[in-house]
């Protein structure tokens, strides 16, 4: 098993420790059978994270505005049947964003002429399961149904959090198992689930407003990692996703000042108790 990992560092753990109390987020989700179906609430979501997109995937931080990522830009060279970076869109097209995965990595699905569209190259019944919010493809992590998405602020190595994120997801048949789960350093903010839309086009969204800071969200996709002898049955759902939108990333502050001399006052006691 390959696993794909970032760590964090010792200052964004404890510039977290000091957050506030966490308020109540606020749910953006619609389901249906294509993509009319579902723009209206990703509008909506749009809408709350309020300001504008940011033009293309410039690298540094602009503060009010969001990201999106609809993979569609992305080349044939990083598509399916080829795989895709981890770190693509913080470092080849900058948004702010590296994925992890307990799986093998990540592929996007291939234009057509290219190889079998919507992960066809996978299993040739994904064509006729799978739909596209923003054509031509879709993402999913492999051999694995669960995946990261770590913030940083876009181009660089910064640690960063957002306020807001959402996906868009295909094929959801079972209820409370799509889910996206939030977290702010080590403190869980909660998880959400995608409702179903089955060979149709859910959407979910969460925006956090009071003051909270999302460095990670964990997405579960089915219960049930795409493969060539894996197909949708009553207890097996395999689903994949296609657009990303959050609230761009903004650098995580330095610990406050008293907390670094706190830890080292403590730090030189206890280097004093060992003499």
């Amino acid at each position: 098993m390959k696993i794909i990992f970032f760590a964090s560092s010792v200052a964004l753990a404890t510039s977290l420790a000091a957050l506030p109390a966490f308020g109540a987020p606020v749910e953006f989700f619609g389901a249906g059978v294509d993509a009319a179906a579902i723009t209206g609430v990703r509008n909506n979501f749009r809408a709350a994270i309020g300001g504008g997109i940011v033009p293309g995937a410039p690298p540094g931080s602009f503060g009010g505005v969001r990201r999106e990522i609809n993979w569609d830009g992305v080349g044939n060279a990083k598509s399916a049947p080829n795989d895709l970076n981890a770190d693509f869109f913080n470092v080849n097209s900058p948004r702010g964003v590296v994925f992890s995965t307990f799986g093998s990595g990540f592929q996007l699905s291939a234009n057509s002429g290219v190889a079998p569209i919507e992960f066809g190259n996978i299993n040739p019944n994904y064509s006729n399961i799978f739909q596209t919010f923003s054509s031509q493809r879709l993402f999913t992590a492999l051999a694995s149904n669960v995946m990261d998405v770590n913030f940083f602020v876009a181009g660089t190595t910064v640690p960063g959090f957002t306020s807001a994120f959402g996906s868009v997801f295909t094929d959801v048949d079972l209820a409370d198992t799509t889910k996206i789960a939030f977290f702010s350093g080590a403190n869980f903010l909660g998880e959400f689930f995608a409702p179903i839309a089955d060979n149709g086009l859910s959407f979910l969204g969460v925006r956090f407003n009071a003051g909270e800071r999302i460095t990670r969200v964990r997405i579960t996709s089915g219960n049930t990692a795409l493969g060539p002898n894996v197909n949708d049955s009553q207890s097996t759902d395999v689903v994949v996703m296609d657009d990303f939108i959050f609230a761009e990333a903004q650098a995580v502050p330095e610990p406050p000042t008293l907390l670094l001399l706190a830890a080292g006052l403590l730090a030189f006691a206890a280097a004093r108790k060992r003499r």
